[in-house]
């Protein structure tokens, strides 16, 4: 079983964006949810040493879109196996393919509910 207890970042340019995706986290019963409002600010969160059990990043962002978040967190060795979900606004097949090249564990595209994100989380981090 998945530890409800673990880390969870979230990353969206927007605030609002963020709370909505808090909100549902806190519904499927996690608690420990940091937020980062671009790719830039996420890399310093993670570099400062907490270690997350899960990345749910948007992927339109500046000045870090959520595509260059997951490389980078990939290049790195201590945090290249953290699941990472990726969420935009965009269905095209061309981003997805990308997202997948560059690693990323699924996929979520907006507008989703509490349903949408424990199945795309459970695919990834395993029931809970």
């Amino acid at each position: 079983m998945v530890d409800k207890g673990m880390n969870i970042l979230v990353v969206d340019d927007y605030a609002t964006m963020r709370r909505i995706i808090k909100n549902l986290l806190k519904q499927l019963g996690f608690s420990n949810i940091e937020e980062a409002e671009n790719g830039q600010h996420a890399l310093e969160v993670i570099k400062g040493g907490q270690k997350f059990g899960l990345i749910i990043s948007d992927w339109n962002m500046e000045p870090m879109t959520g595509i260059e978040l997951l490389k980078n967190v990939r290049a790195n060795d201590n945090t290249k196996g953290i699941p990472f979900i990726m969420v935009t606004a965009e269905s095209k097949t061309e981003n997805v393919i990308e997202a997948k090249k560059a690693g990323v564990n699924n996929y979520i595209v907006k507008p989703f509910n509490a349903e949408t994100l424990k199945q795309k989380m459970t695919s990834v981090i395993g029931p809970f």
